[in-house]
């Protein structure tokens, strides 16, 4: 008989974890005074000025160190900065909090859903991505594709009240969608793109059956990709052979995020289906990234599958980075608040973020946060300030060779950390549950009211990266030095209208800040947020859309008539127009306190698991 205690639902969350040497008869030695000794007067003189001069130049080279590590690692490392005064939002006194809908520029949104759908659909049923300037689909592999792009939208389509298009997308996973493709896909993307996407359709249709079973065939055959020796999962899985496959172009290694951004979907199946090895194989996961943490709380882009340790590389909230930090709070949320070892990791995380990697702009004082590279120390010259650097730096974890320099840039992917970081202010960062909206100061611990501040600020910093010819932000941004003059960030390299535009300049139609307006306006009530983002969907539809069908990437946001890049990313149906429709809803549309959004906007019910669940 199966031992009950073993199951998911019997089992209870733990919460956390002289110098002078004698003679032999007991006497000290006698030291007899010879000719030509030196006068000890004169010889304790000298010794007290060399032991002057010998502290002088001690301090002198530890402040050279200290700034010189301050400037390459900024941070608190001398002081903690005093939280600012507070506020909700930035600019508003007061205001009246309504959560009513805003009708018409709801059902706006719903009709560029329709646009992008129908044409997709007309062009391209079934096929991965969409290419809505030639009007054609494609797929991830030769081997074909597993419907990416279906999947992404049926949770939109359903929250919409598209019944028709719904239909017909349900009737294509019954009739047409197959995993028995002999090729490589991402464990990453498949996980929160295709399973996500399975399991949101399966609570908001309340079970349907097809999408569950869709789901266990997804992750069976994508288990064999935690195989490795420290159980991260493989960047790569083979859906036919159920094998995984490193990844070649990064040496193999394992991007965090990518790792770390499977644990909500596979926990949710485990709770679902009652499967302790779908829940344990991720959970694993966040194991070996707490038992490899580094001295700072820091996380670098890439760890070892084969160690279980962090390599030299980036220390960022972008790319490779920023759904790690994501998930630690969504995985405390999901299952009732009771995994106590991920709010403790969140909160190492946020005050990693704080100490290190937050800045203020020039002008209009925009917080915003940076990057950490590796960077080597000078094989010549500063010999005695480099053995310095190294004792530091070998003790702060990071690798004996290398020191770091900050740069003064962000991803828009890291949009998602201000609504975030405001979310996690009134969860994990509460005094008092519920907390009032928006909060007041006393209901947040000083974490909370720190973090809320820079949640807010953020929001306003990728906001004005909107502020461009198109009204659409760059993919990246670079600020400016304190000592620089000019506006406060920048797209780099950015080349003069006529000339090949960088790869930073584009907008891809990402959901970043749109995800963090919907957040904050669920947080405040306040109407800036639904302003926000109506100009952010108005310039969408002004620069983006596609006449004869579906939305495409912009390739440089200061250069109007815009050019376009002919693709449509799955996510914007998936997340951007999903965020930008529950902006315009009432709050009653999937609550905060009742469902999470995987990092592909997929909303899954938070339950309450009778299970032992968490680690030490």
């Amino acid at each position: 008989m199966e031992d009950p205690s073993s199951t998911l639902r019997n089992r209870r969350p733990v919460p956390l974890e002289d110098l002078s040497a004698e003679s032999p008869d007991g006497k000290r030695p006698v030291v007899a005074q010879t000719v030509g000794a030196r006068n000890p007067a004169k010889t304790g003189v000298l010794a007290v000025l060399l032991l002057i001069v010998s502290v002088i130049a001690v301090l002198a080279l530890a402040v050279v160190a200290a700034a010189l590590i301050y400037y390459r690692n900024p941070g608190q490392y001398f002081w903690i900065e005093p939280l600012p005064p507070w506020t909700a939002v930035p600019g508003d006194v007061d205001w009246s909090v309504d959560f009513s809908a805003d009708v018409a520029k709801q059902q706006a949104v719903v009709a560029a859903f329709k646009h992008a759908w129908l044409a997709y659909e007309r062009d391209a049923m079934g096929d991965d991505e969409y290419h809505p300037i030639t009007r054609k689909g494609s797929n991830l592999t030769r081997a074909g594709g597993i419907g990416y792009t279906v999947v992404d939208a049926l949770d939109t389509m359903l929250l919409m009240g598209l019944d028709a298009e719904y239909a017909r997308a349900r009737a294509w996973v019954a009739q047409s969608m197959t995993f028995e493709r002999d090729a490589s896909f991402s464990t990453f993307e498949t996980t929160i793109r295709v399973l996500g996407g399975l399991l949101a359709a399966h609570a908001l249709t309340d079970g349907d059956a097809l999408f569950l079973a869709r789901a266990v065939d997804l992750a069976d055959r994508m288990l064999p990709a935690f195989a490795s020796p420290a159980g991260l999962p493989l960047s790569m899985v083979n859906l036919a052979r159920r094998v995984g496959v490193a990844d070649a172009d990064n040496r193999g290694l394992v991007s965090t995020a990518e790792a770390a951004t499977l644990q909500l979907e596979f926990r949710y199946l485990g709770y679902l289906t009652d499967n302790l090895e779908y829940w344990d194989k991720a959970e694993h996961v966040m194991k070996v990234i707490r038992h490899a943490r580094l001295p700072n709380g820091l996380t670098p882009i890439f760890m070892s599958s084969d160690v279980g340790k962090f390599m030299t590389s980036e220390i960022r909230l972008g790319s490779r980075g920023d759904s790690y930090y994501e998930y630690l709070l969504k995985q405390f949320l999901q299952t009732g608040s009771v995994e106590t070892v991920y709010r403790e990791m969140y909160d190492d995380a946020m005050n990693a973020i704080h100490t290190n990697l937050l800045a203020v702009s020039n002008q209009k004082k925009l917080t915003f946060t940076t990057e950490l590279h590796p960077q080597r120390l000078a094989a010549t010259g500063q010999t005695y300030l480099n053995i310095f650097l190294l004792i530091i730096v070998f003790v702060h974890g990071y690798g004996f060779d290398r020191t770091w320099v900050r740069a003064l840039k962000q991803d828009h992917l890291v949009c998602f950390l201000g609504g975030s970081l405001m979310l996690g202010a009134t969860t994990a960062g509460a005094l008092t549950h519920p907390v009032s909206i928006p909060p007041a100061a006393p209901e947040l611990s000083r974490a909370g009211q720190r973090d809320w501040t820079t949640g807010v600020g953020l929001i306003e910093t990728c906001v004005d990266t909107y502020r461009t010819a198109s009204g659409l932000a760059p993919e990246i941004v670079h600020f400016r030095e304190s000592i620089d003059k000019g506006s406060d960030w920048f797209i780099k390299d950015a080349k003069p209208p006529g000339e090949p535009p960088v790869y930073d300049a584009r907008y891809i139609l990402r959901p970043e800040t749109v995800e963090s307006l919907f957040l904050a306006w669920r947080l405040t009530g306040n109407s800036r947020y639904r302003t926000y983002g109506w100009e952010i969907f108005q310039a969408i539809e002004t620069h983006c859309r596609v006449p004869s069908g579906g939305y495409a990437s912009v390739l440089n946001v200061e250069q109007v008539p815009v050019a376009w890049e002919d693709k449509m990313e799955t996510f914007f149906m998936s997340e951007t127009l999903k965020y930008l429709y529950l902006l315009f809803s009432d709050n009653s549309v999937l609550p905060l306190d009742e469902y999470v959004f995987n990092t592909e906007a997929h909303p899954l019910p938070i339950f309450s698991p009778s299970v032992r669940t968490g680690f030490s």
